[in-house]
């Protein structure tokens, strides 16, 4: 048993707390909460900050983490996928080598749980043995191509089955990568495989060339897919931002995570979450800086009440994994957000997002979520200076 004090505790839940104690059980569930003054002082664990859950990030692709400082900045999305398809083949041990030290600093800076995309099932054996907790999104694209949906379905799917292998913490789901990428058919597949209660993930609005590819059949990926060999001519634009098309061929069943949303409008927000109750947002905004040199508006997200998470995305377009580096970053351009409003985006949002609120994502009797130290301004506020440390 340990009895845990600080400061503050936030528990996300429920209203923070002054001067207040955490007991936990020996697995680190918490059995108590009580007042500094309900103990003897010299039975107290006591830490100066504010006492936070652990961290969940909701999207993250562990398998691209090799590729740490290869790709370069501020190039866009295009050019930034081009880079990465160069990049891919890599000696296996070095991937390997790479995923685990990420998994490492992940855990190291707080973070409890995973949404993590996987191509491969290179990422499959660390999240056996990891003390984080993964849910893995098998990711299928077959660049619009209805005719190749079949034998792109087939060949994720055998990632897919490799699942087994496996301990039962971790979760599953076939997912789409993005709008611009997954035809029709594709999408049906996808559907099939996934039961309902499931999360899926799908990259959003992330660059100007996605939306003009569905509002009038031009831009930038018009000559990226011709490059590739791909045709477009099967192709009809639907006059709407590429979220639409998502929407018309998704389960609304399923918890959706929207993943970047940079270009994504209020009336976008608006037409996801009457579409389903279980919409969900993921901002990575060090990503969105080092690929597009932009971040989303997260005005329009707090006026409509979206459920906001936050992830890092990869090392491949990011300088490090943390949760805690994406809050400063939000709070030293968006400053408006409160510290509230974004430890809930860091928490409990993204456990409800991967279906883990029953055990992560707040301070609550009978929940084993972890327990992050935040040292903060003396205003209680997200800085420079701001660092976290894991305690449980």
């Amino acid at each position: 048993m340990r009895k845990i004090a600080a400061d503050h505790i936030f528990p996300v839940s429920s209203e923070p707390i002054e001067k207040a104690v955490i007991i936990t059980d020996e697995k680190g569930q918490i059995l108590s909460i009580d007042q500094y003054a309900d103990h003897d002082p010299a039975s107290l664990e006591k830490h100066k900050g504010i006492i936070v859950p652990g961290f969940v990030n909701t999207h993250c692709h562990l398998e691209l983490s090799h590729m740490k400082g290869l790709v370069d900045t501020g190039t866009s999305l295009l050019p930034f996928i081009t880079s990465v398809v160069k990049f891919r083949d890599f000696p296996q041990e070095e991937i390997f080598d790479a995923i685990e030290k990420a998994d490492q600093e992940m855990y190291e800076n707080g973070i409890v749980a995973v949404g993590d995309i996987s191509n491969k099932a290179d990422t499959f054996h660390r999240k056996k043995e990891s003390p984080i907790h993964y849910y893995t999104f098998v990711e299928m694209f077959d660049f619009l191509q209805d005719d190749g949906a079949q034998k792109t379905f087939d060949q994720y799917k055998e990632v897919f089955d490799k699942r087994e292998e496996n301990s039962l913490k971790n979760r599953f789901s076939s997912v789409p990568h993005a709008p611009y990428t997954v035809s029709k058919k594709l999408f049906k597949l996808i559907n099939e495989l996934n039961p309902d209660d499931c999360t899926v993930s799908i990259h959003n609005q992330e660059t100007p060339p996605e939306n003009e590819l569905f509002f009038t059949k031009t831009g930038g990926f018009v000559d990226f897919y011709k490059g590739f060999g791909f045709s477009l001519d099967h192709f009809e634009a639907n006059g709407k931002g590429s979220i639409y098309y998502a929407l018309e061929h998704m389960n609304p069943n399923s918890r959706t995570l929207f993943v970047h949303n940079t270009l994504t409008t209020i009336e976008d927000i608006k037409a996801a979450q009457a579409w389903s109750k279980n919409v969900f947002w993921a901002t990575c905004p060090n990503a969105n800086l080092y690929i597009e040199n932009r971040l989303p508006n997260y005005q329009n997200f707090i006026d409509t009440n979206a459920k906001m998470t936050i992830g890092t995305d990869s090392l491949t377009s990011n300088w490090q994994l943390s949760i805690l580096e994406e809050m400063k970053t939000i709070a030293k351009f968006q400053s408006y957000v409160p510290f509230e409003t974004m430890l809930r985006w860091a928490t409990l949002n993204g456990a409800e997002a991967l279906g883990f609120e029953d055990e992560f994502g707040s301070i609550e009797i009978g929940k084993t979520p972890g327990l992050n130290l935040l040292q903060l301004s003396e205003d209680l506020k997200i800085d420079d200076q701001s660092s976290v440390r894991r305690i449980l």
